[in-house]
């Protein structure tokens, strides 16, 4: 069994323009030096925000799925397959499917906040397909209503997003009381507590702390505050040989 916390000061730390963009990341790249390494078809993530905006320059991907999600504020997105330049407000999605290759932009709006997220979809595959883009708003996610509890599904069941990289379910919980979520033993789950403080199966996780879980039967949760918990379940082991494991 096991249950692993980082805290925001153990992950990776990035920085654009001067300081005007932050970054931690509860998964880096190899040489940014965070306790959290790449597992499952998860291959990065950051946690990006800025008080008075900034902008990241023009720059390329190719093969991997990466996925953004608008925390606090807005970001205007520009690359090379739209052509155009497009707003994404609090609460949507973007899938970058890069395929062969695209170029993008980020511009993040004054007092924002963003997770971008990479995943392996089988590089061997999607290093052949033409880009893909596609964005969506808050308004188009299932919400279930709890006991204490509101679950956002951003990939998964009735949502509309449609993602490459296997078996992803990507939800976000409003939590006002105890509550608990049963384990598929074949995943691994991972969380990262954008609001609140909360014990996780016993274990006291504090704003911008990352939760790595896996061979748990039950996920108890245990409200200290009002909390948002945003979570990625991702199989333990992939159809395909992944990035990190060619």
């Amino acid at each position: 069994m096991s249950t692993i916390i980082t805290s925001k000061k153990k992950q990776a730390y990035g920085s654009f323009n001067n300081g005007e963009i932050i970054e931690n990341k509860p998964i880096g790249f190899p040489q940014d030096g965070g306790k959290q390494k790449a597992y499952s078809s998860l291959f990065y993530w950051a946690h990006a925000h800025t008080v008075k905006g900034s902008t990241i320059g023009l720059h390329s991907h190719r093969g991997f799925e990466i996925v953004s999600y608008v925390l606090k504020g807005a970001i205007r997105h520009y690359d090379t397959k739209t052509d155009r330049w497009l707003q994404l407000e609090e609460g949507s999605f973007q899938v970058i499917k890069s395929g062969n290759g695209i170029s993008h932009s980020e511009e993040l709006l004054e007092d924002s906040a963003i997770f971008q997220i990479w995943f392996d979809p089988d590089l061997s595959k999607s290093l052949q397909k033409e880009a893909q883009y596609a964005d969506y708003t808050r308004r188009v996610f299932p919400i279930k209503l709890g006991k204490g509890i509101k679950t956002k599904t951003i990939v998964g069941e009735n949502s509309p997003v449609q993602m490459d990289s296997e078996d992803i379910i990507i939800k976000e919980f409003s939590i006002q009381k105890s509550h608990s979520i049963q384990i598929v033993n074949d995943n691994i789950y991972s969380f990262y507590l954008v609001e609140g403080e909360l014990e996780l199966n016993g274990q006291l996780m504090s704003k911008d702390d990352f939760a790595l879980i896996e061979n748990e039967e039950t996920l108890s949760i245990k409200a200290i505050k009002a909390s948002k918990l945003f979570l990625i379940q991702s199989p333990k082991t992939t159809s395909y040989k992944t990035y990190i494991n060619s």
